[in-house]
C-alpha cells in the first residue's frame, strides 16, 4: 500500500524540520502513519540531488534489505528510504554505516510503524538520529495557515480569528479529519470504502509484519471499539470480555493500534504538589476523520444527537494541537488533570520551564461554570504556572473570564498571531 507520490496539494510544516535535520544528522526518520503523506514529502529531498529514493514497498528492494542489506547500501552516498519498518533489521545495517563515516544528510527514512519499539531492533541509532513525525494533515496546513497559537498562548496572549468560522464549518473539519485521500472524497461513501480499504491493508500486513499476530479480525474490532471510546480512561479488562481476550493480551493489541499510529495515549499530568491527582492515560484516536468513518458518526446524526460530538471534538482538538507541537520552537508535554474530586482539565501543554497551557473542550455554544472548574482547581495548584486557560466551544466569540481564562472559540486554534 505505497502513498502517493504526486505532488502534495497541501504544505507540510515538518518539511523546514528535515531541511534543518539533515544538514547536521546523519540520519532523519520520519514517522507516522500510513497514508499521511510522508512518500510524498520526502521525495521532494531526493529532486534534483544525489540522494537515491528506494521504497520498501518494492518487493525487489525488500527482498534486497532482507538478504544483502550492506550491498543495498554501499553503492549508494545519500539514500531515502521508504517504509523502514518492513525491514527493521537494516537499521542495525545502517547503523554499522554511520559509525564509519556520520556525514550529516546520509540517510532519510520513514516509517509507518514506531520501529524504535519493534523486538527485533537490538540496538538505536540514539545520538545518531533525528525522529520527526508527520501525522495527517492539521486543519492549519490545509488552510496553509501557519498557526501561531502555541507561540502566543505562552506569552499569555490569544491570535485573532475570523468572526465567520463557526460550529458549522468546524463540524465538517471534525467529521473530514486529516488524511489527504478523505480530503480528496467528498461522497461520504465513497470516504468509507476507503476508510474500509485503508484499514484492511495495515491489519492484513502491517500488523503481521511488526507482530506475528494473526488474529486481524480481533485487532480491527478492538480498534473500532476504542475509537468509539475515544478520549477515556481506558478500561483493558472491560474492552478485552467484550472480545473474548484477557487483560494482558488488550494491553498489548493497545499498544500495537499505537505502534501503526491509529490512537495515541495522553498521559496524566504529575505533580508533587497534589495527591489527589489520578494516574491514568487517556486513549484517543489518532485521527477525528478516520474515527467518525469507523464508528458510524455522520452530520446527519450529529444533527439528531448532539451528545455523540464530544468525544469527536475532542479528538480532534487533542490531535491538531499534538501536530501544533510539532512546529513548536521546543518540546512541549502534552498531558491530561484528573484528580479524585471529579475536576478535569482535557489537555495540558507544558513547556521545559514548567509553564502551563490549559485547554478544556465543549461541543456545544456555551460555556457554563461548571466547565470552569478544573481549570480553577489547576490555578489553585499552579499559581503563576498557568500562563493561560482556555474553554473552547463551538461559538465565534472570545470573552475574558479572569485570572488569564477565556472562552474561546475552536478556531482561535489557526488564528493569526497579533
Amino acid at each position: 500500500m505505497a502513498e502517493m507520490g504526486g505532488p502534495s496539494l497541501y504544505p507540510r510544516f515538518s518539511a523546514d524540520r528535515i531541511k534543518t535535520a539533515l544538514k547536521d544528522t546523519p540520519v532523519v526518520l520520519l514517522i507516522g502513519p500510513r497514508q499521511a503523506g510522508k512518500s510524498t514529502l520526502v521525495q521532494q529531498f531526493s529532486r534534483g540531488d544525489d540522494r537515491t529514493y528506494l521504497t520498501l514497498d518494492d518487493q525487489n528492494v525488500l527482498l534486497s534489505a532482507q538478504r544483502d542489506p550492506e550491498g543495498l547500501l554501499s553503492s549508494r552516498q545519500r539514500l531515502t528510504i521508504d517504509e523502514i519498518q518492513r525491514a527493521p533489521d537494516l537499521l542495525l545495517t545502517i547503523k554499522k554505516s554511520v559509525d564509519q563515516d556520520r556525514r550529516p544528510g546520509r540517510f532519510l527514512l520513514t516509517g509507518s510503524a514506531d520501529i524504535l519499539t519493534l523486538p527485533t531492533v537490538s540496538e538505536s541509532l540514539a545520538g545518531r538520529m533525528e525522529i520527526i513525525s508527520l501525522l495527517p494533515l492539521s486543519h492549519a496546513e490545509i488552510a496553509a495557515a501557519p498557526p501561531s497559537f502555541l507561540k502566543l498562548a505562552f506569552e499569555g496572549r490569544l491570535p485573532e480569528i475570523s468572526t465567520g468560522d463557526g460550529g458549522t464549518s468546524i463540524r465538517e473539519s471534525v467529521l473530514t479529519g486529516g488524511y489527504p485521500e478523505i480530503l480528496t472524497r467528498t461522497d461520504p461513501e465513497r470516504r468509507m470504502r476507503w476508510a474500509k480499504s485503508y484499514l484492511d491493508a495495515l491489519f492484513s500486513r502491517d500488523v503481521g509484519e511488526i507482530s506475528g499476530i494473526e488474529k486481524h479480525e480481533t485487532l480491527s474490532r478492538l480498534f473500532r471499539l476504542v475509537v468509539s471510546r475515544s478520549g477515556q480512561i481506558p478500561n483493558f479488562t472491560q474492552w478485552g470480555g467484550t472480545l473474548g481476550l484477557n487483560d494482558k493480551t488488550t494491553k498489548r493489541y493497545v499498544f500495537l493500534l499505537e505502534q501503526l499510529f491509529l490512537v495515541h495515549r495522553l498521559e496524566p499530568w504529575q505533580t508533587n504538589l497534589s495527591s489527589r491527582i489520578l494516574k491514568s492515560p487517556k486513549i484517543y484516536a489518532l485521527d477525528s476523520g478516520l474515527q467518525s468513518l469507523v464508528t458510524g458518526l455522520t452530520r446527519e446524526k450529529l444533527d439528531r444527537d448532539r451528545s455523540l460530538y464530544g468525544s469527536l471534538l475532542e479528538t480532534f482538538v487533542v490531535s491538531e494541537i499534538k501536530k501544533q507541537s510539532e512546529w513548536y520552537s521546543e518540546s512541549l508535554f502534552l498531558s491530561h488533570y484528573r484528580d479524585k474530586e471529579h475536576n478535569e482539565v482535557d489537555l495540558l501543554c507544558e513547556d521545559r520551564s514548567g509553564r502551563i497551557v490549559a485547554i478544556e473542550i465543549k461541543a456545544s455554544m456555551t460555556v457554563t461554570p461548571a466547565d470552569l472548574r478544573g481549570i480553577k482547581k489547576l490555578r489553585e495548584i499552579l499559581g503563576e504556572r498557568l500562563v493561560l486557560a482556555l474553554v473552547l466551544h463551538e461559538g465565534t466569540r472570545t470573552l475574558p473570564l479572569g485570572d488569564n481564562i477565556f472562552t474561546a472559540p475552536v478556531s482561535i486554534l489557526w488564528g493569526k498571531g497579533v
